[in-house]
């Protein structure tokens, strides 16, 4: 068992031995008042009480001292009245419907945590690193950027890095929930949390275990796990206006009837239970239930934001479209050749990092035996690459973007715009115009499908937002069924039309690729991440990241979201309505204290088990 795994068990432990203690109390007590009769009973009664009453005492008047209104403060009052009238088996009744309704959060947490340990414990530990020709097993935590490492059959790939030798299978599903094997080769990346198959290989580091794909993915699940949604806050703001109603009732039962055991009956009813403990139990069995379906909400405040989203912003290019384009012509102008045009640009991709760079460096290596290593590169991302090639200044990027690097007018693109709603980066070279690559990138077969069931989650404007130029946008977004398209977009100006959607029009989700969209995920009021191709789970800036390269996912994360919050309210109505009701029996004397708690706990009981449900959800239409 890991330390991880040892701490939760403790936890757990600590929070049932109160109940457990209570729970023994009532027992002995009872057998005590068949067996001898009352007065012994009662004794029993009183010191396990006394025993078990005064850590919640303490806890709450703690809390209150120290400015936080405690959630617990009338179970707090009916033990203190419990214990003044003489009635210690309600007192004795509260406190086990207290505490076991804590112990049987921790419970539920754990349950509905299920995923996550299972993310946990599969984490790798060791890694077989080589060092002066020989094997030397080492923790993970001590790999270094540049090691060379040996990955067994059957082995979890313990950092991310890139095959140097050998060739194998990798299971992957953990990780992006594709079920079939990838095969990987020298050259070829590798993810930590991959599971190898039957071939051995050689990999050499590209990241320390704790910046690998892996370790993020379970830092953002636990980071879900320890957040705390407004709709929880609520629950912890509950008692500062139960409180008062609370004692309102005790004070007119106890003026309209003179009997002061109406108004422990009050206090014990009122036990604010279901409300404390449904709301996080919900929200936390809906965050494991995304998980299962390879979607990670790194909070709770996420999942609320997500179920209310109105207005949905896409990116196009990795996102609305497969994300892998391919070159499709190359045009060349002023007397140089088309290949010349593709080996000057794939040398140059060759130091990017953007999602066309690869396809131009593939179709420029298959044109080419070699190509040149490039000098002096800068990205600028969304928007193009600059640098030296051989002596010459290469840029290749957007329309915009080139022209600006260059110093021409936008009339120098003319021969180049007869087609534009196609993919298209314009190349120049020493400060010319010199053609353009146009690349061919599939619309995903689930997007207009998303489209189309948008609508009946709520959502009532759509938009595609991008950096390719406007007719391009606009094709692709009758393709699929968006309602708006704005193309020739900086990534800033993402950002600020995000930023006036979400000031004017009403909540929006922006689902993006997770790289150059970070800036717009962040300012949305629930950013998606695409992560199905391995660097989306990079962008902290999202709140939602899918694992999958599944455009309808993001579909299921809404359904999920609103099913788990229509389940906590539900849970939050019910806890309310039934302890009103009881208050009000308890008031007119139908309701004495003893009976009152009993009825609490099977409220508690009814409200927690509902809130449950959240972890089996379904996410389909």
């Amino acid at each position: 068992m890991n330390a991880v795994a040892s701490s939760r068990g403790a936890t757990m432990m600590r929070a049932s031995v109160l109940p457990a203690a209570a729970l023994l109390g009532l027992l002995a007590g009872g057998l005590a008042f068949w067996m001898q009769g009352a007065p012994l009973a009662t004794g029993i009664w009183f010191g396990a009480l006394a025993l078990t009453g005064a850590p919640v005492l303490i806890r709450t008047t703690i809390a209150v001292l120290r400015g936080h209104f405690a959630t617990d403060v009338v179970a707090a009052l009916a033990i203190g009245t419990a214990l003044a009238l003489r009635e210690p088996l309600a007192g004795l009744v509260v406190v086990l419907m207290q505490t076991g309704g804590e112990a049987l959060e921790r419970y539920a947490e754990g349950r509905a945590s299920a995923a996550v340990r299972a993310l946990e414990d599969a984490a790798p530990r060791i890694a077989h690193r080589v060092a002066e020709g020989r094997e030397v097993d080492v923790a993970v935590e001590a790999v270094a950027v540049g090691d060379t490492l040996v990955v067994r059959p059957g082995e979890v790939v313990p950092c991310d890095g890139e095959v140097v030798d050998g060739r194998s299978d990798v299971d992957t599903s953990r990780l992006t929930g594709e079920p079939l094997p990838r095969a990987v080769a020298p050259g070829a990346s590798v993810m930590s949390g991959m599971l190898n198959g039957s071939g051995a290989f050689v990999m050499r580091a590209t990241a320390r275990s704790g910046e690998s794909q892996y370790a993020r993915i379970v830092e953002l699940v636990r980071s879900a796990e320890a957040s705390k949604s407004p709709l929880q806050r609520l629950a912890d703001r509950y008692a500062r206006w139960f409180t008062p109603v609370t004692l309102l009732v005790c004070a007119v039962a106890w003026l309209a009837s003179g009997d002061v055991t109406r108004v422990l009956a009050v206090l014990v009813v009122a036990t604010p239970c279901p409300l404390i403990l449904a709301t996080p139990v919900a929200i936390i069995g809906g965050i494991n239930r995304a998980a299962t379906r390879h979607i990670i909400v790194r909070s709770g405040a996420a999942l609320e934001r997500l179920s209310d989203a109105q207005i949905a912003v896409f990116d196009k290019t990795g996102t609305i479209t497969e994300g892998r384009p391919r070159v499709h012509q190359v045009v060349a102008l002023d007397g140089m050749t088309e290949g010349e045009v593709l080996r000057l640009a794939g040398a140059l991709e060759q130091r990017a990092g953007h999602l066309l760079a690869r396809s131009t460096v593939e179709a420029a290596r298959a044109a080419s035996t070699t190509l040149p290593t490039p000098h002096d590169v800068r990205e600028a991302p969304g928007r193009g690459v600059a640098g030296e090639v051989e002596g010459h200044h290469v840029v290749i990027g957007a329309r915009r973007f080139v022209l600006e690097q260059v110093g021409l007018d936008a009339s120098a693109v003319t021969p180049l715009d007869q087609d534009v709603s196609v993919l298209r980066a314009f190349v120049a070279v020493d400060g010319a115009l010199r053609g353009a690559i146009d690349y061919d990138d599939r619309v995903r077969p689930t997007a207009r499908a998303l489209l189309e069931v948008l609508p009946s989650l709520g959502v009532r404007r759509t938009l595609l937002l991008s950096g390719d130029n406007r007719q391009n946008v606009e094709a692709v977004a009758r393709a699929v069924g968006i309602g708006e398209a704005i193309g020739d977009l900086l990534p800033g100006g993402k950002v600020d039309r995000v930023a006036e959607l979400s000031r004017r029009e009403g909540r929006v989700m922006m689902v993006g690729d997770g790289t150059n969209d970070a800036p717009a995920l962040s300012r949305a009021d629930v950013g998606i991440a695409l992560a199905g191709h391995g660097g989306g789970i990079t962008a902290e800036a999202a709140d939602v990241v899918i694992l999958v390269d599944d455009l309808s996912r993001v579909g299921e994360a809404i359904r999920i979201a609103q099913a788990t919050l229509r389940i906590a309210k539900q849970s939050i109505l019910v806890g309310l309505g039934l302890s009103s009701a009881g208050m009000v029996l308890a008031a007119l004397g139908y309701l004495p204290p003893v009976a009152g708690a009993v009825a609490q706990e099977a409220i508690d009981v009814a409200v927690i088990l509902n809130a449950l449900r959240a972890s089996r959800v379904a996410y389909s239409a």
